[in-house]
């Protein structure tokens, strides 16, 4: 009773802050932009780089898609197969614009899918390379429609949060989620605002020049991070305009079936995202504790203005999340379960910071990186 107690007299301040969230925070609940299917009005040559490591059960729908591009000027597909050992290279199949690169080892200082983006940017020529994942299949009208916003909009980087795959219980409950999560903390509007510091990206889909990649320092300059999406974003935008939307042309067939698969994807990397900082976790806590838990627990206990301070904040969050939803084709009850679908982020958190102490590090295709 005292803990409930203690939220319903924090309800006030949680309605500040969903108050800022709601109407001042780069409107990140929209769940926008998205690009059309837009024709470029040039077509520069482009080099698409797939760095790829035990992806055959996606594989060959990947490399099928990309090569099925609907795209006017020049294009070849990149692959790097970054040591895989389930035949992934062969069930990319032959083409005549399809190059395969086949790694044998990778340094220790670089992360497994940066240094393969590396050798993939080392193989190209073309002014333009599209940077995509060995999960993620592409309409025929994306790389038009993303080559037409970069030189329409004279942008140095487009990328894209492509449709997650959404079909388990456990990705109904959490993926649309993940997707609201991180508008929040990148809002996008605020990400496309050259005269804002924010910087994100969405590692799925990039499409950066060569130029400006090589003005950066190339991927060397970022081979070290683990969240190399924002890294990326992050370089380009000190010196250029980048551009992150939503896409309605490519779409995640990676499945998280279960609850633990899901757990797993978060943990790999929350930490990182807090610097592997004590303090920053704790704070991350409370902050979240106080947009997320409080309102429920004063909307559930509280009585008079707590009450309704904890109603109202509530309501806010539940309502910022229904364009996601709707994105998704979730019903918008979903939204009634933010707090608990919280809290399962929120332990995820903690268990990446627990392997971390324990000296695990983040794991991902059987390599282990940052071991405390």
């Amino acid at each position: 009773m005292h803990v409930a107690a203690g939220a319903a007299m924090l309800a006030p301040l949680s309605l500040l802050i969903w108050l800022y969230l709601f109407l001042a925070h780069g409107r990140f609940w929209l769940s926008a932009p998205q690009l059309p299917a837009t024709v470029p009005p040039e077509f520069p040559e482009v080099d698409i780089v797939v760095p790829a490591r035990d992806e055959a059960p996606t594989i060959g729908a990947v490399i099928g898609s990309l090569l099925a591009q609907d795209y006017a000027g020049k294009f070849r597909v990149i692959l790097v197969d970054d040591n895989s050992t389930d035949g992934t290279a062969a069930l990319a199949g032959k083409a005549a614009n399809l190059d395969v690169i086949t790694l044998q080892s990778k340094p220790a200082e670089w992360s497994g899918k940066l240094w393969a983006l590396g050798q993939g940017v080392a193989a190209s020529r073309a002014p333009l390379l599209l940077f995509t994942d060995a999960d993620i299949v592409h309409d025929p009208r994306h790389l038009s429609a993303l080559v037409a916003k970069l030189e329409q909009s004279r942008l140095d980087m487009v990328s894209e949060m492509v449709r997650l795959n959404c079909a388990s219980l456990a990705e109904h409950a959490l993926v649309p989620a993940f997707v609201y999560f991180f508008q929040m903390l990148y809002p996008f509007s605020r990400v496309n605002d050259p005269a804002s510091p924010t910087a994100a990206a969405a590692g799925g889909t990039v499409l950066i020049r060569r130029e400006v990649l090589q003005r950066i320092g190339g991927i060397d300059a970022i081979k070290r991070s683990l969240i190399d999406d924002v890294a990326l974003a992050s370089a380009v935008k000190k010196s250029g305009r980048i551009f992150l939307g939503h896409s309605g042309l490519a779409a995640s067939i990676r499945p998280y079936p279960r609850f633990a698969d899901i757990w797993h994807m978060i943990s790999r990397t929350a930490f990182t995202q807090l610097r592997h900082s004590a303090a920053l976790l704790a704070l991350t806590l409370l902050g979240l504790t106080l947009v997320w838990l409080v309102p429920a627990a004063a909307a559930l206990l509280g009585h008079g203005w707590q009450f309704a301070s904890g109603l109202l904040a509530f309501g806010l969050s539940a309502v910022s999340y229904l364009p996601t939803l709707s994105r998704y084709g979730r019903n918008p009850l979903w939204a009634l379960a933010l707090p608990l679908i919280a809290l399962f982020y929120m332990a995820a958190t903690c268990g990446s910071a627990l392997d971390y102490w324990r000296g695990r590090g983040a794991r991902w295709k059987s390599r282990a990186y940052g071991a405390g």
